[in-house]
């Protein structure tokens, strides 16, 4: 079997495990298995109902961490799908299937790269990690955020972080991740008094007051960004009000926002400038917060640029270096390791039906993992 069919082979295995978010499926200990034929080394670490594993080859520094998740969304409407998503199908020069680039593709290729780097150098100084968790696509609260609060990595023990999220455009390499922004969601809930739409001074309309706190959000602006990140980023996601019918004012309406902000703000300071607002309205109001993540960047070049220069020599293309998206476990990562860069496949179809990976763009990101080993690990 040749070495494309190999991963192609392992991504056919890895997509027939159901592992809708949290995975509770054996995925990760297919992983394991596997890993285990080239001397890694795997511990889990289980919290609550999600199982993260940790597979490790050699000891010390350096360390490369690569860095995934073998949970995928929901396949939804299987109607839709043009092949059962959970068989890997071969439609012309695709591949697909769920999960096929958000990210057990990714995953088969850091396996099948490992496995080939090792292969062909025997002995070499530092270690390889394998970090992956089952809940990447779901709450996100037991899987790498828990592994990094727990403190279950060792100061300095992770001297570079591969995260194998979609993170390229058109062409595998074309775009990498050195940070992503902070994520922010509030849930606010503005109170009135529900009564006729004919008396309207018998009844208070939380539609009505919700105009000019709206209004006021927009308006915000909490920074100007900086040559990283874009500025921070207001935007309302959902509302609801009413009760079904056209003749009552309702008692309250809810309204739910999400800001991506920047490394020139934090989240208290985000959450002071809402809070602000709302009290000088004299509004009614409860509201809840959910912190997703904090912004981080990687400022280092020396991982930057190993990836760059293998994405060239394999690809010949020149990568772009951006920090856009949504959010990735590499924000939590980042708090233990101080490199970190996002390398993948592309995300033109990630979370579709009938989400699909090209075949060749898994060779491809094959050969640029092990140039990135070599890089790190032969001198």
């Amino acid at each position: 079997m040749n070495s494309n069919n190999k991963v192609v082979k392992l991504l056919s295995e890895l997509i027939q495990f159901q592992s809708v978010t949290p995975d509770t499926s054996d995925c990760q200990k297919y992983i394991h298995n596997y890993l285990s034929k080239s001397n890694f080394e795997t511990e889990y670490k289980k919290y609550d109902s999600v199982q993260n594993m940790i597979s490790t080859y050699g000891k010390g520094a350096p360390c490369l961490a690569f860095i995934g998740h073998t949970d995928v969304v929901p396949s939804g409407d299987i109607e839709q799908w043009e092949s059962d998503p959970f068989e890997l199908t071969k439609k012309n020069d695709f591949l697909v299937g769920r999960g096929t680039s958000d990210m057990k593709g990714g995953i088969a290729c850091f396996m099948q790269a490992v496995r080939e780097f090792i292969e062909e150098n025997d002995n070499f100084d530092g270690s390889i990690k394998l970090i992956l968790t089952g809940d990447e696509e779901g709450d996100a609260v037991n899987g790498i955020r828990k592994l990094v609060d727990s403190n279950v990595f060792k100061e300095n023990e992770l001297d570079f972080c591969l995260v194998g999220e979609p993170s390229s455009s058109d062409k595998i390499g074309d775009v990498i991740r050195n940070g992503r922004r902070g994520s922010i969601t509030g849930h606010l809930i503005l109170h009135g008094i529900q009564g006729h739409v004919a008396y309207p001074e018998k009844a208070k309309n939380p539609i009505h007051i919700s105009s000019k706190i709206i209004s006021e959000f927009l308006d915000i602006k909490f920074d100007n960004g900086n040559k990283y990140f874009p500025p921070t980023s207001f935007q309302i996601s959902n509302i609801n009000s009413g009760t079904g019918v056209d003749n009552v004012i309702p008692a309250n309406i809810k309204i739910a926002f999400n800001i991506r902000y920047s490394t020139e703000t934090d989240h208290d300071e985000i959450k002071d400038t809402i809070i602000n607002i709302l009290d000088n309205s004299n509004a009614k109001y409860d509201i809840t917060w959910k912190h997703s993540g904090e912004p981080y960047l990687t400022t280092d070049h020396e991982f930057i640029d190993i990836c760059k220069d293998s994405i060239e020599e394999i690809a010949d293309i020149k990568t772009l270096i951006s920090t856009n998206g949504g959010t990735s476990d590499g924000r939590f990562m980042a708090k233990v390791c101080k490199q970190v860069v996002e390398l993948g496949l592309t995300n033109r179809s990630i979370h579709k039906i009938n989400e699909c990976v090209k075949e060749d763009d898994l060779r491809t990101l094959v050969e640029i993992y092990k140039n990135i080993l070599s890089k790190i690990f032969i001198k």
